[in-house]
């Protein structure tokens, strides 16, 4: 009993000690490992992976993902310097590269290493669908997610000891069923909804950063119907999903078009 009350001590200053305010959306948020951790490795991924893949340079597509990455990340500097957040970006160092495959996919890594498949091109179409794509992709940089997964997966571990420690003297079936338990109730109960979550708030955050570079909201809703489209009816049901349902997805972002290009008139961009 005495070790479960100083795990639950160390569990609860743990907590106390590592919470960071996301300045887009006010919210305190895990921060158990700082990015002065997270920055360098994530930079050294990046470079590795770049050297064991096919980059595209130098074509009108290569150079359309650096010229809309480069007005999404400036848009993203005018919102934090407007809303007092003055270099809070000065540690990212930001890279956008096409990549040849035919995933229907793109990502950004922590800092601001952004890649983009070369197999999502015929569903982005145009700059403004890539804008969608890449506000996205930056907002999960922006708003330190993967800072946020870390510490939720080195929370899950603790976890984890705690239950391993509170059945510790019971029967060897009675432990299994009970970290067999613990796994299923963390995957869907707290895993898969935070990874959800994630993608609701970088949905948020890049709507808003894609109209303050000059790009229609109203098309990030025809991009997401083309997604649906391409993907044939083939994702998992949301509650065992680590993404929002596309017509989840559509809803919420139809709901948030006002707001964002409200935020976007703020700064002179003005939709119809």
């Amino acid at each position: 009993m005495k070790k479960l009350n100083l795990f639950t001590l160390l569990f609860v200053i743990a907590l106390a000690q590592s919470c960071a305010t996301n300045p887009f959306t006010g919210k305190e948020t895990l921060a158990l490992v700082p990015n002065s951790q997270i920055l360098p490795s994530a930079f050294q991924q990046y470079t590795q992976f770049l050297t064991e893949n096919k980059v595209i340079a130098g074509t009108t597509d290569a150079k359309r993902v650096e010229t809309v990455g480069t007005k999404i990340k400036n848009a993203a500097e005018k919102w934090l310097n407007a809303n007092g957040y003055q270099g809070y970006l000065n540690d990212y160092k930001w890279e956008y590269k096409l990549v040849e495959s035919k995933e229907v996919n793109a990502w950004c890594m922590p800092g601001g290493k952004i890649v983009v498949y070369s197999g999502i091109l015929p569903v982005t179409k145009d700059e403004a669908g890539l804008a969608t794509v890449l506000g996205h992709e930056v907002s999960h940089a922006l708003a330190n997610h993967g800072a946020q997964r870390m510490s939720t997966q080195l929370l899950e571990q603790l976890g984890q000891a705690g239950v391993a420690m509170a059945v510790g003297n019971k029967s060897a079936e009675t432990q299994q069923l009970a970290m067999q338990a613990y796994g299923v109730t963390t995957q869907y109960g707290v895993t898969l909804p935070f990874s959800r979550s994630n993608e609701t708030e970088a949905d948020k955050i890049g709507l808003t950063l894609m109209a303050i570079a000059g790009y229609n909201p109203d098309q990030a809703i025809v991009f997401w119907e083309r997604m649906s489209a391409n993907s044939g009816g083939q994702a998992p049901p949301e509650f065992a999903s680590t993404h929002p349902s596309d017509a989840t997805r559509i809803a919420a972002l139809k709901a948030l078009l006002p707001q964002a290009k409200a935020e976007a008139a703020k700064f002179g961009v003005v939709f119809k």
